[in-house]
């Protein structure tokens, strides 16, 4: 049984495309591309079930065309439409210098200099040049790389030099 703790979601399974099966795959990390990925991971119904790729073609940056295996029909893919897709941790070619935004979700943000727990990253907003780390409390925390002192892919956490007052906002 895959658990949440394991995976990072890394996009959404949009319309069917074709009569074979395919469908159009918004993602926002291309992991499964740099990995050479066999499986993704779908929530169906709440539950983690994985689904081999049979192959896909990239359409734009962060769109594909996918075919998983055993889905042959127009029908079947449409079953999966608004899925939301994951990928594990464990198979993430991740580290402290080449993370990105979608794998951070669910790290501990700590304070650099006290070691207090800040809260954990539920959200990365990059919509804008200032990227923005929202926790699961709602506050909102810069997250440039000049304020990040420390990544820990193991442990799960980022550390970070706040400026002083920015927790009170």
């Amino acid at each position: 049984m895959i658990r949440r703790e394991e995976v990072y979601k890394i996009g959404k399974l949009g319309k069917t495309h074709g009569v074979k099966g395919e469908i159009s795959f918004l993602f926002d990390d291309d992991v499964f591309d740099r990995t050479d990925a066999d499986y993704l991971i779908l929530d169906i119904d709440g539950i983690l079930v994985p689904f081999f790729i049979e192959e896909y073609r990239f359409k734009t940056d962060s769109n594909a065309l996918m075919k998983f295996d055993g889905i042959d029909s127009q029908e079947r893919a449409r079953e999966l439409t608004g899925c939301d897709v994951y990928f594990k941790r464990d198979q993430s070619d991740e580290d402290s210098e080449h993370i990105s935004w979608a794998e951070i979700i669910g790290y501990k943000l700590t304070d650099a200099e006290t070691g207090a727990d800040i809260g954990t990253i539920a959200a990365v907003d990059d919509s804008t040049i200032n990227i923005l780390f929202e926790l699961e409390d709602g506050k909102l925390i810069p997250a440039s790389e000049e304020l990040i002192t420390n990544v820990d892919t193991k442990k799960h956490q980022i550390e970070i030099n706040l400026p002083e007052g920015i927790l009170e906002l």
